[in-house]
């Protein structure tokens, strides 16, 4: 690709925390960005975005060939979706429509590490399906593996008990060790992979700048706020049955599978190297510390900032 024309982007589920994120810091940076979305009339959570809306159903070849028509490059996040043929067709349908358009690289957002052996747990098994068509494709691709989310804890499922009581509660073991990464982290190294030497063909495990266990996470949080706060590792069966009700039987099945893995002792897998990260795709990353300062906490007491 001549280094004069310009790049277009196509990122998908741009509607979500994860795609936003992406859309936003591409489109901020002045590059053409299309957002790939179920539904245009549904209000992305940045007013007056610069990226445009394109609707699209990932199961439907023809919307993805409209969808990547003149794009460059492409950003694809799958939505909280395990059944393995409904992935499996939104993999090919992506392949083939990045192939048609001449796409010079596709990042895969894989939104998990996966365990080097087969687990038979649909939260991995599927992404590492989707990751093999894509590789498999002969599309020049990238596929990056994050950890868990610091934006998790900011939600209205963490963010009071964290306010109000001093609680941390996660499906994780007190010991476990983990990369805890931003939305806004991911979308750099995610960005980063559009263009970074060295990359294509390669699966990379990325995480945030600090490699955490609960304690210290707490640790982390306490000394941000100013107050005490204390680990609590929830019950797998509990979490998976609280996101059922927001999700559905079969998403919170997929997403919980993840961490009832974790729980049966894969002590590494959460546990990405920063540095590693941060050479690879030459990013920047944000310390735990300085993310929980920059979050208005006041919002989960009923007060404002």
């Amino acid at each position: 690709m001549s280094e004069d024309q310009p790049k277009r982007y196509l990122v998908t589920g741009a509607n979500g925390f994860q795609g936003g994120a992406v859309a936003r810091l591409l489109s901020g940076r002045g590059h053409e960005v299309r957002g790939l979305v179920r539904d245009t009339d549904r209000p992305a959570d940045d007013e007056g975005r610069a990226w445009t809306p394109v609707r699209g159903d990932l199961g439907s070849a023809e919307d993805l060939r409209r969808a990547f028509e003149s794009v460059t490059h492409a950003v694809v996040t799958l939505p909280l979706v395990y059944e393995a043929d409904s992935v499996l067709a939104y993999a090919r349908n992506i392949a083939e429509a990045a192939r048609e358009a001449g796409v010079s690289r596709l990042v895969y957002n894989v939104n998990t590490p996966l365990p080097e052996g087969r687990t038979g747990r649909a939260g991995f098994e599927t992404r590492r399906l989707a990751e093999q068509v894509l590789f498999d494709s002969g599309l020049p691709t990238v596929s990056v593996r994050p950890p868990v989310y610091l934006d998790n804890l900011f939600s209205p499922w963490n963010g009071p008990a964290l306010v109000n009581d001093g609680v941390l509660a996660y499906p994780l073991p007190v010991g476990q060790r983990v990369a805890w990464m931003s939305h806004a982290d991911l979308a750099q190294v995610l960005a980063a992979a559009t263009e970074a030497e060295g990359v294509v063909g390669r699966a990379v495990d990325v995480g945030g700048a600090d490699v955490l266990t609960g304690t210290e996470l707490a640790a982390a949080f306490a000394n941000a706020l100013g107050r005490e706060v204390r680990y609590l590792p929830l019950g797998v069966e509990d979490f998976e049955a609280g996101l059922g009700q927001l999700l559905g039987a079969e998403s919170a099945a997929g997403v919980a599978g993840i961490y009832h893995h974790v729980a049966a002792g894969d002590q590494d897998l959460l546990a990405a190297e920063p540095t590693t990260t941060e050479r690879v795709f030459g990013v920047q990353l944000t310390s735990t510390v300085e993310w929980i300062k920059t979050q208005n906490w006041d919002i989960w007491s009923g007060r404002t900032a």
